[in-house]
């Protein structure tokens, strides 16, 4: 497996129902999960890209979180429908989704 140019992070934090954190489990975070090795698969992109659940990555309340290295962009607030946007213009473009892009106070 080659090593990828870009890694991207999909937290799957569970927490008990009315934990005051909330997770990003109870928020769709499976949902996003699935749909980026979807697109991962079908844009063949192994080679690059690297897609891998996480832990906790901190800002719960803003969930589902996605992280992306090497830049360390975190993007809050992400659903499924999100996913090919991210492709295109982050993970294949180089230019970062502002509209979901974590505010600096969290990250």
């Amino acid at each position: 497996m080659a090593k990828p140019q870009k890694h991207v992070f999909v937290c799957a934090q569970q927490r008990p129902p009315g934990h005051p954190r909330g997770s990003c489990a109870a928020k769709g975070c499976n949902e996003v999960l699935q749909t980026f090795w979807g697109e991962l698969q079908k844009r063949n992109a192994y080679d690059r890209i690297g897609v891998t659940y996480s832990g906790c990555l901190g800002p719960c309340d803003g969930g589902p979180s996605v992280l992306v290295y090497p830049e360390g962009v975190l993007y809050s607030g992400v659903s499924k429908d999100d996913v090919v946007e991210i492709f295109d213009k982050h993970l294949e473009g180089g230019e970062v989704v502002t509209r979901l892009q974590a505010p600096a106070a969290v990250w």
